[in-house]
């Protein structure tokens, strides 16, 4: 009943379930032929950890967007899925229109872990002394650092945010500062390897095609694991 109900959560908000799995073996087998935009997993799968098959999705998927979706909100295992590299941690008792804007969420890269954790968010693979660089951003500096990874120039970024150039340099140099690097280019390499902004469109179609002979197509829509 719980899985008819995200369905058809999903279909009022125009995505779509693609599957729904009751094991971590099966939900593996499922993504050698679909590489759908959010992997919902359980906790509590009857063959192994939810955490366990998430690990193993992330380790031939890396771009994969996971979130747990379970019974209750246990601080370890919610601090185990955001070290696990998870996009975020949900339980069962969300409301159906907070659950559907933490999907939208995560589908355009933020993550979504209870308050009290998010200040603890990182990424595989990074450590702490670049997320605390990292932590010093202002919302308008990330997206600045956005607009840097798609390769726009002063000129370009003043016409998307509306802002002088003048400020777009102040707003660059803060950044540069801040990350600790010399050039526009290492700012833009650094958010890239630590995923700190959504990447351009482009560049997920790249990082797709990388792992295409591992995962196959991509039908890019929600998959729901274990729900019942």
């Amino acid at each position: 009943m719980f899985a008819e109900a995200i369905r058809s959560a999903l279909d009022d908000a125009g995505m779509e379930a693609v599957g729904v799995v009751t094991t971590g073996r099966a939900a593996l087998a499922f993504l050698e032929d679909d590489r759908p935009d959010v992997i919902l997993l359980d906790l509590g799968l009857p063959d192994r950890s939810g955490l366990a098959v998430g690990r193993e999705i992330l380790g031939l998927w890396p771009e994969a967007k996971l979130m747990v979706l379970t019974a209750l909100e246990d601080s370890k295992a919610v601090e185990e899925a955001m070290r696990a590299g998870f996009r975020g941690y949900l339980t069962k008792d969300t409301p159906v229109s907070r659950f559907v804007s933490s999907i939208e969420a995560i589908v355009a890269g933020q993550e979504v872990f209870p308050h009290r954790f998010a200040h603890r968010t990182r990424r595989p693979g990074s450590n702490d002394s670049v997320w605390l660089l990292i932590s010093q951003l202002t919302p308008r500096e990330r997206e600045v650092l956005g607009l840097l990874v798609e390769g726009a120039d002063g000129r370009m970024i003043a016409t998307r945010l509306g802002i002088s150039r003048n400020t777009v340099r102040t707003h660059v140099q803060s950044i540069l500062t801040k990350l600790q690097v010399h050039s526009r280019l290492e700012a833009a390499t650094l958010a890239v390897r630590h995923r700190v902004v959504p990447l351009p469109t482009t560049m997920e179609q790249d990082l797709a095609e990388r792992t295409e002979s591992s995962f196959g197509r991509d039908p890019r829509s929600p998959i729901v694991m274990r729900t019942t």
